[in-house]
């Protein structure tokens, strides 16, 4: 699509264009992009990308001056908009008198004071916290958990999982195999992974029955089953009830299988509580935490267990302990960040501010439910999601969002929303206002 001031820049992935959007692209844009490999792109014909300078609040500043009203939070972390200034001040404080020291051998306030806090605000006992560095990290962690529990608890065989189709955990190796089979992001690797129990999420008691009498057939060579909470996020924003929730993890636990709760997109507040394992009132064995817990300032993330869960490794045998552990866990800038977040929930209204939210993107998305493409509209907490009834062109729907003066990367059939808390009335209007214009012009 040609710019305002002339032609399209190329897209040869080794360099060669000088622009960006409507000007020229920065040195340090040109020097770099043929060494950069971007994730999700094929490089061959990847087009040019806006070159971000600056963000706050939830506005993303370009290198040709222009601002983008940012819908989707850097993929949904940064839950208090950008550049907070209490997040600022706290990593700034911790940065002048420990960066990082590794977590074996040693401990530091940021991190003990951070796993306490969040075993008092997650549901139930879930008290026991390990850290890691990214979400993905911590499914893998999960599964690690729930294998060597049994094996710990001297059961052998129980070496499968169960997990559902629209699921996605992640891109390492474990949490894709855990991710349905289907799965674009997962294509190159079907056939090597090894192999999950893959079910559909029940829609009525029937399907419900179904599920059950699964989980029954294959419990004893079942660790557990794992689930994404009310929204399945990469998957495509497919939601389910509390009650279907609830269920499922009735039948897991009335088969004596651990269940284990993906809360990396649903944790803090963005279902409206501030777990979603909290709308179906569960209470998970563990449960993976990342995305917003550092308020999207820095990369990390965690999987907390319960105390019968924890207690399976404790014992006099050195191999009966969890045998991980990731270089930069709990470093100290990002539990700073981290303890700050967690201020930020406490003494700001975030939950309020999501179920705002919720009720402006049902009233701002609704009205593209009746227009051509369109299959359906769904809205929960601080997510909305409108979802085609073919694939989008992301590249190209991209950059008519940002000739709106928005920032939005829909995939696969869904153009979706998930803005900062902290967003306004009249930026989220922009917003919905945008989405509608672009779906209704086709």
């Amino acid at each position: 699509m040609a710019g305002k001031d002339g032609p399209a820049p190329s897209t040869s992935a080794n360099g060669g264009d000088n622009r960006l959007g409507h000007n020229t692209a920065p040195d340090w844009y040109r020097d770099g992009r043929a060494h950069v490999w971007l994730p999700y792109t094929q490089m061959q014909n990847a087009a040019p990308v806006p070159a971000v300078t600056r963000a706050d609040g939830v506005n993303l500043t370009l290198s040709d001056g222009r601002i983008l009203v940012d819908g989707i939070a850097s993929w949904w972390t940064a839950c208090h908009g950008y550049n907070h200034p209490h997040i600022v001040k706290a990593v700034d404080e911790q940065n002048r008198t420990l960066q990082h020291v590794m977590f074996a051998g040693l401990a530091h306030e940021p991190a003990y004071k951070l796993a306490a806090r969040l075993s008092g605000m997650l549901p139930g006992d879930l008290g026991h916290v390990f850290f890691s560095d990214s979400g993905s990290v911590s499914v893998e962690i999960a599964l690690k958990m729930a294998l060597q529990y049994w094996t710990n608890k001297g059961v052998q065989g129980r070496n499968r999982f169960l997990c559902f189709r629209g699921g996605y955990h992640g891109d390492t190796m474990a949490a894709m195999a855990v991710t349905d089979p289907d799965n674009a992001f997962h294509a190159a690797f079907r056939g090597i992974l090894p192999d999950a129990i893959v079910a559909d999420i029940p829609e009525n008691q029937a399907e419900l029955d179904a599920l059950d009498a699964l989980i029954a057939e294959h419990r004893d060579s079942l660790a557990a089953v794992i689930m994404e909470p009310l929204v399945q996020a990469a998957g495509g924003m497919k939601m389910h009830a509390p009650e279907i929730l609830a269920a499922i993890h009735k039948s897991a636990k009335r088969h004596n299988v651990l269940f284990i709760a993906d809360e990396i997109f649903t944790g803090f507040g963005r279902t409206g509580t501030l777990f979603a394992c909290e709308g179906a009132e569960i209470v998970p064995d563990i449960i993976c935490l990342g995305k917003a817990i550092a308020g999207g300032a820095m990369s990390l993330a965690a999987t907390a267990a319960t105390d019968e869960v924890y207690d399976a490794f404790l014992s006099d045998d050195p191999a009966k302990a969890l045998m991980h552990g990731p270089t930069f866990m709990a470093n100290p800038l990002a539990c700073a960040a981290a303890n700050a977040s967690l201020d930020l929930f406490e003494s700001e209204p975030r939950l309020t501010q999501a179920a705002a939210i919720e009720a402006m993107l049902k009233e701002g998305l609704e009205p593209c439910r009746s227009l051509p493409g369109v299959k359906d509209i769904r809205v929960k907490g601080a997510i909305g999601a409108v979802q085609m009834d073919r694939p989008v062109n992301t590249t190209a729907l991209s950059a008519r969002f940002q000739e709106e003066g928005v920032f939005l990367r829909p995939f696969g059939d869904i153009i979706y929303l998930t803005p900062a808390f902290i967003i306004g009335r009249a930026e989220l209007a922009t917003l919905t206002g945008v989405v509608r214009r672009i779906v209704e012009s086709g």
